[in-house]
Formats: structure tokens, sequence, C-alpha cells
């Protein structure tokens, strides 16, 4: 993802002037591009000695978002943090508190939040296309298991017991951060950390923070209070093999009670109204079923799909005006900093949305309901949750 930012930056007019990564393997192709910018394995040595620097982009594992965006935001750098946007909840929040005290221009990476796909969805209900909204399935199939099928996927569900020897490349102390310490194993670096509770938010901050983003939107940024899982395949070291997470809205906001239910490892009933010969869209999706039709789209809000298909007559698609949608996320990005504006994907929306995730995975943990106190922060039913509201930080990296 880092390669990918960096290209759609350089497309935008930014100018790149420092590169910064802890395994010098991992960025060689960066470098090969950019061989006249200077690289450092510490991003504090870089924001110490890159003066010229106006904002900061972010493409690490999960748990080393929030340190990196951190130090850059109380510089006074605009940030743009690769989703999600952080890997604990009292982490959302202070970024979110750090970007509006510092009045910088935030973003997260959420490339669909700028796609026709979204515009079009919010259209089509806000026109009333499906009628009154009374459920939003959504889901993610892929799964971590069976482990080490695919690049992303650790080689190991369980914490090895013996280490290995770590690569001349990588600086294991800083990938590591205020992650608690342990030796190095090919099971977690390079490319297969997601899975593992101390490195990465899982599939639901991976998929979840793209698919989830528009039924946030469209839900009025509202949390539930009330967040209940099944998981299988449960562990300490690793995410769940599959889950299926109840999102409760109960209505103490003042707000009819609704609800919203992620699948994850595996994928919803098929809708009644979906042609006999067609297909869910691969590898996750949302479904929006309302009093008169349901809406059915791909991870990213993609590919919308209005049925029935009678209803487009009264409802056709339309385009967004030319100039709507900037060409991609970090654009957007781009000229809110050029323009003085806000971010499509401000932390101000981005940390709130990345909370919603992160309760699902508090429930994935609990294995059942837990009942949230936003306003306090807390899991009110399982005092030992709380620890993964704020997790416990090595010295020498807190915020």
């Amino acid at each position: 993802m880092g390669a990918g930012n960096l290209g759609n930056v350089m497309r935008n007019g930014g100018q790149v002037v420092a590169l910064a990564d802890v395994d010098e393997q991992h960025v060689s192709g960066a470098r090969r591009r950019l061989p006249k910018v200077p690289f450092y394995r510490d991003f504090r040595e870089l924001l110490d000695a890159t003066k010229d620097l106006d904002a900061v982009l972010t493409a690490t594992p999960d748990h080393i978002h929030a340190l990196v965006a951190a130090a850059a935001i109380k510089r006074g750098k605009h940030v743009f943090v690769q989703k999600p946007l952080a890997h604990d909840i009292w982490e959302c929040r202070e970024l979110a508190r750090l970007a509006r005290e510092k009045n910088i221009v935030s973003q997260m990476g959420i490339q669909g939040r700028v796609a026709t796909g979204h515009w079009r969805i919010r259209q089509w209900i806000d026109a009333g296309a499906i009628g009154e909204l009374t459920a939003i399935d959504a889901w993610c199939d892929l799964s971590y298991y069976p482990w080490g099928h695919a690049s992303w996927s650790t080689n190991s569900g369980r914490k090895p017991a013996k280490g290995q020897a770590v690569p001349k490349t990588l600086d294991w102390n800083l990938w590591l951060g205020p992650a608690a310490f342990r030796e190095y194993h090919r099971a977690y670096h390079p490319g297969t950390w997601r899975a593992w509770w101390d490195f990465g938010n899982g599939m639901m901050g991976d998929r979840g923070a793209h698919t989830l983003d528009v039924v946030f939107s469209i839900l009025g940024e509202r949390m539930p209070d009330v967040i209940d899982a099944t998981s299988c395949g449960l562990n300490p070291d690793t995410h769940p093999l599959s889950a299926i997470i109840t999102f409760r809205f109960t209505g103490k906001d003042g707000k009819r009670p609704f609800k919203v239910t992620w699948f994850e490892g595996t994928r919803p009933p098929r809708p009644v109204l979906l042609p006999d010969n067609q297909r869910l869209p691969g590898e996750g999706g949302i479904i929006f079923t309302g009093s008169k039709g349901v809406i059915l789209a791909g991870v990213y809000a993609d590919s919308p799909r209005l049925l029935p298909v009678e209803r487009k007559k009264d409802f056709p698609e339309k385009r967004p005006e030319k100039g709507t949608l900037p060409s991609s996320i970090e654009s957007d990005w781009l000229n809110a900093i050029r323009g003085g504006r806000k971010a499509a994907a401000d932390f101000a929306y981005s940390a709130r949305l990345t909370e919603f995730t992160m309760l699902g995975n508090l429930a994935k943990r609990a294995d059942g309901k837990i009942v949230w106190d936003e306003q306090a922060m807390r899991v009110t039913n399982n005092d030992p949750l709380n620890s993964w509201v704020k997790r416990p930080r090595r010295e020498g990296f807190e915020l």
C-alpha cells in the first residue's frame, strides 16, 4: 500500500522529500525510484532532520499507525494514515484530538469514500429507492486459515515457541514499536502481521474499515451500545477464523433501534430479491435491505445494484457532476491541504469509523455480548476487555 500511496501522491503533484522504513529490503523499490531522496530507518530521525516537510503519509502495520501520526501531528504536519487508523480505541481518540488541536489536514486511506459507488448508494437511499432501511448485512469472506495459504496469511496460528534470526535488513525493535517484545519470526514479517492481535486489527480493521464506511456514514455515524459476536477458532494470539458480529443500536440515543450484522470468514444469507443467475460480490460486500427493495454492493461500496431491477426505471443510475469526486483518496487529501479544507475521511470521521470496527473486535474477543459506554470509553459488562480499549505500550514508544 505504501508504494501505491506514493505513486498517487506523486501523480497529483506531491514532492517526496524523505523516506523511512524499518526494513531496507521492503523499501528498496521506492529507493530505486527516488535515488536522490534521503532514507532513514527511524521515522523520528526523518521528522527531526527534514526541514522542508509539509505532510507525512503512513503505511505501516496497524500497531505503528498512531505512533507515527501523533509524532507528525505534534510537529504541525498534515497526515495521511492507511486504514485502520489505529490499533486501539484510545489511539483513535487521541489522533482525532491532536488533529483538531493542531488544526492539520488529516485523512485515512479508504479509497471507496471518494468513489462513485459510495456516492450512488447515498443517492438511492436518500431518494427512497429501497424505502425505509430495515437491516444491513456486510461481510468479508476471506480467512487467514488455512495458515500460510496466501501472502497475507501467517504460516502459524499460534505464537512460535522459538524465534528466528533477524534479517540483516530489518530493525526488529523498531518494527515492534509499542508492542510487547517477542523474538522475530517469519510468521509476523514481512506482510503476515495482520492476523496477530498484537499487530493487526484483522479483517474487521482491514476490510471492515472499507466496507463499513458507507454503512457508518448512512447511519449518521451512530455508535452501537450493544455488540455481540460468535467466533470460531478463537485463540489468544490470532484473530478468529470466522465470526458473526451484530452491532445493536438500542435506541438509547433517541433514534429508532437498528442493527448491523458483520459476517467474517463467511457470507450472509443470499437476498431473496437477488436473481437466480446473479451472485454475491466476491470477497466481501454490503446488503442494504429496505421496505421496498435492496441495494447490493462490493467491498468498497463498488458496483452497487438496485433490486428488484424494475425499480431502476424509477431510480436510474446517475453520474456525479464533473469535478465532484477526486481522482483518488490521496488527491483529495492533497487538494484539501492546498485549499485549506477538510479531507473526505478526516480523523474527526475516520477515528469514529475505526472505533466502530474495533468494537467488533472487542466482541470477537469476548465471544459473546458486550455493552459499550461511548462517553466513558468503557465496556461495562466485561472489565478485562478494557485492557484492549487502551493497550499497554513499551517504554520509548508512547504517543
